[in-house]
């Protein structure tokens, strides 16, 4: 009986987590938008893959992948702000398969403390919360919202 559930669970690649140089963005977008359609599905229309696409290209947003030798599995865009005591890295969007585990996170927290971040941040769904939790993160308030335009 265990046998037949283990055949059936994928084996974690092994990923690399990088920064996208803004030099680079426009050159790998193709390879990236995917990821990036498919993670914006879920922030129910607060930006287009088309607004998107120029934060990342005026350096509003960084561009973050994970990869391994057979191309990119999944990107993230963040942005950084301050606060009176922290740098702030705020995960906008993220999308891929089967690229978060401790590893990958860790990494992505090394690239995000190397910006110069001192709290990490994201508004994310249920399901990403939870995912989150198990790398530390931790639910600090539901962001709600209600268009206000006549």
């Amino acid at each position: 009986m265990v046998w037949g559930r283990l055949k059936n669970i994928q084996k974690m690649p092994n990923l690399t987590i990088k920064e996208v140089t803004i030099q680079h963005v426009h050159q790998l977008w193709p390879y990236i938008e995917p990821f990036i359609v498919s993670a914006l599905e879920h922030s129910q229309g607060e930006y287009t893959i088309e607004e998107a696409r120029v934060f990342v290209a005026n350096g509003q947003w960084s561009t973050v992948v994970a990869m391994d030798d057979e191309g990119i599995r999944g990107a993230a865009l963040v942005t950084y702000y301050n606060r009176p005591r922290d740098r702030v890295a705020f995960v906008v969007a993220i999308g891929g398969k089967l690229v978060s585990n401790r590893d990958t996170w860790a990494q992505f927290e090394g690239i995000m403390r190397l910006n110069g971040a001192t709290y990490l941040e994201g508004a994310a769904r249920e399901s990403i919360a939870r995912l989150w939790s198990r790398y530390g993160m931790k639910t600090k308030y539901a962001i709600v919202g209600k268009n206000l335009n006549f």
